[in-house]
């Protein structure tokens, strides 16, 4: 009888002690679980964080392109176009009908020709703001005559060809992929010592490509995200902010063979209405 109850005990103790096991090894289930919540919620925040910061960091690198391009186009038409008008006014002064006409015509002839530089400075910086080019015969055309001219510098090999760009994107779209494109070829004329740079365009699905190969040194998309995030690099950031408003994205390769770089642009179609 006494052994029985000993074991009715026992069995008793087990089971008290399995449950109090049970419930610890639940409570910390529990714990884990709410401590795991919280991280994952506090991760999250932080690249929530991260990503508002960057897109303040992209905002402001837009806002500071635009001004610097608007103080540059405000300095060439004041120290250039100005002092041309000024000086093409003093030949057309009110005493001019008083002179000879000889002197009258000698000075007619010089203001034309000062007026005539003016409106070249005038059309040359308009240009700048929007490629005749482009504009008048698209993107195509306009990435094939800039690589002409990059080529025709002979200084390395400068090619580009559009295998599909059938119908044109929305005039204001292709001056964003212009530029990009165009802000690329510079950096990388300007840092990669490149023998080569090609530009191909394909399309697949509902998107449409540009792939620039160069030969030089260049970066990968780590790099490019760093960069990005960092206070330096302002062209890139530039970049970044005109691929969001085109709502592409963009990536940077090394080729396997670590003989060239790519850089590619992913574009949503949108064919002009």
């Amino acid at each position: 009888m006494y052994f029985l109850q000993a074991e009715a005990a026992n069995r008793t103790t087990i089971l008290f002690l399995g449950t109090i096991g049970m419930a610890v090894m639940a409570i910390g289930i529990v714990l884990f679980v709410i401590f795991h919540q919280r991280k994952v919620i506090r991760y999250q925040e932080q690249m929530q964080r991260l990503e508002e910061e960057k897109q303040k960091m992209l905002l402001k690198a837009s806002i500071r392109f635009q001004e610097e391009e608007r103080t540059r186009i405000a300095a060439d038409l004041h120290d250039d176009a100005g002092p041309l008008l000024a000086t093409a006014r003093l030949y057309l002064n009110e005493n001019l009908i008083h002179q000879e006409p000889a002197v009258q015509l000698q000075s007619i002839y010089s203001a034309k020709q000062i007026i005539d530089d003016a409106i070249q400075l005038i059309r040359n910086i308009s240009h700048s703001l929007m490629p005749p080019t482009l504009k008048n015969f698209g993107l195509e055309s306009a990435m094939s005559d800039l690589f002409q001219k990059i080529s025709g510098s002979g200084t390395l090999n400068a090619s580009s060809r559009f295998h599909d760009y059938r119908h044109r994107l929305k005039l204001e779209k292709e001056l964003l992929i212009f530029r990009v494109l165009q802000e690329l070829v510079t950096n990388i004329l300007k840092h990669s010592n490149t023998g080569f740079i090609h530009l191909t365009q394909n399309t697949s699905g509902n998107n449409i490509y540009f792939r620039i190969h160069h030969d030089g040194q260049g970066i990968v998309q780590q790099e490019f995200e760093k960069l990005s995030h960092s206070s330096k690099g302002l062209g890139l950031k530039n970049i970044e902010s005109r691929i969001n408003v085109l709502k592409g994205r963009i990536f940077f390769e090394i080729d396997a063979s670590h003989t060239y770089y790519k850089v590619t642009i992913e574009v949503p179609k949108e064919p002009t209405e």
